[in-house]
């Protein structure tokens, strides 16, 4: 990998970005699949230490939480008991936090939809942000307890429920189930009731299925590893946080939330990396 051009590596970066899929990336750059992964997984431990040193002592004020599902392997039902046990292979989670006003996604994490990873994920998001913010989820049973133990009172927190239509055919069904009736509830705190919402990070989940290949439904671009999983986040939100310009927004999130001044490239990543493999 070390013998590829800074060209040729922005290059297969980018179309990883755009979600295309290792081996057609293989077919147009000519590059073979496991010097595209091993790139993968430079880039992202990268992007991953990149991004810890830039998001600190952060300002939010309405910030969404969500989790996106995806897996690794195989699915979650042919595991065996002993993958089951070993908690690599099968559904996978990405926690991920998005500041509604700058669109900065300031931390996110792979792993089991588990109480320990929701709490572990909070605990994170206390680190990353300075001020006390309005925060709001949806109704995944640990969070309350998670938000109480992590925050106490210093937050204000929401719950947002969405009631969805049942259908029978619901498993052979890809469009959205029909909803019924939402419920918002204010949790701890005093949160605005008009900013109880999980619009955004919906929408951000959108964003990942769209951009990174190993989320897309129906697909055999899923991921192998879980390590090759959570390098492949890592990189997708280095793109978007400090590199794409939001449409709504004409900077970068990280640009709109004063992390930075100015857009970043694929250069500033792979700077950052010669300077860790240096040291």
């Amino acid at each position: 990998m070390n013998r590829l051009s800074r060209e040729t590596r922005a290059m297969i970066l980018s179309q990883l970005v755009e979600g295309s899929s290792v081996r057609s990336i293989e077919r147009v750059t000519g590059v073979h699949r496991d010097s595209i992964i091993r790139l993968l997984v430079e880039a992202g431990q990268t992007a991953k230490q990149l991004m810890d040193s830039q998001m600190m002592n952060l300002h939010c004020q309405f910030v969404q939480v969500d989790e996106i599902w995806s897996y690794v392997g195989k699915k979650q039902k042919q595991c065996t008991d002993e993958e089951k046990r070993a908690g690599e292979l099968g559904d996978q989670y990405v926690f991920v936090a998005i500041d509604s006003e700058t669109k900065l996604v300031p931390v996110f994490s792979v792993g089991k939809r588990t109480g320990d990873n929701a709490y572990t994920f909070m605990r994170e998001l206390k680190m990353r942000i300075a001020n006390r913010f309005q925060l709001s989820t949806d109704a995944f049973v640990p969070y309350f307890d998670c938000v109480d133990e992590v925050f106490h009172d210093n937050i204000d927190y929401g719950q947002i429920i969405k009631q969805y239509k049942e259908d029978g055919k619901a498993e052979k069904r890809y469009s959205p189930a029909q909803i019924i009736r939402v419920e918002i509830t204010p949790m701890i705190g005093s949160p605005k009731r008009s900013r109880i919402s999980t619009s955004h990070i919906e929408r951000q989940n959108l964003t990942m299925r769209m951009q990174m290949r190993r989320f897309t439904r129906l697909t055999n671009g899923f991921s192998k590893k879980l390590h090759n999983l959570e390098c492949a986040v890592a990189l997708h939100f280095y793109h978007y946080n400090f590199m794409r310009i939001h449409q709504t927004l004409r900077v970068t999130p990280a640009m709109e939330a004063k992390v930075t001044n100015r857009i970043w490239d694929w250069n500033d990543l792979l700077d950052f990396s010669s300077q860790r493999i240096a040291a």
